[in-house]
């Protein structure tokens, strides 16, 4: 059974009940620091401190932890793609150390392995 890193872009389609997404609505939710702190700020911007606030508590304790080889791994794959944000080059290491697939509608994603690109 496979099991998934919800990137940001992953965590607000699945708020926002994306029918694209529906297959994940159920699923173990595993993220990181970053990611709720990204989601966080997306719904504080579009709906307001307490809706954020929901949905970052909602999230948070899926956080995994970053470890020093995550961090490194993180940024030997933000050196080769450099339009990857931090927080995206974190989370996509943080998957593949934790033998998750990175779930995401990200384009940028879309040709990387280890991906599940829903749009």
């Amino acid at each position: 059974m496979t099991k998934y890193f919800f990137d940001t872009y992953a965590l607000i389609e699945v708020i926002k009940k994306n029918p694209n997404y529906a297959a994940f609505f159920d699923e173990i939710v595993n993220t990181g620091v970053l990611n709720t702190i990204e989601l966080y700020y997306s719904i504080l911007k579009d709906l307001g401190e307490e809706k954020a606030k929901i949905a970052y508590y909602r999230f948070h304790e899926s956080d995994l932890q970053i470890s020093d080889e995550v961090i490194f791994d993180a940024m030997k794959l933000k050196l080769t793609n450099k339009q990857l944000s931090y927080a995206d080059c974190i989370g996509y290491a943080l998957a593949l150390k934790n033998n998750l697939k990175f779930l995401t509608g990200d384009k940028e994603f879309k040709s990387m392995g280890n991906v599940e690109f829903v749009k």
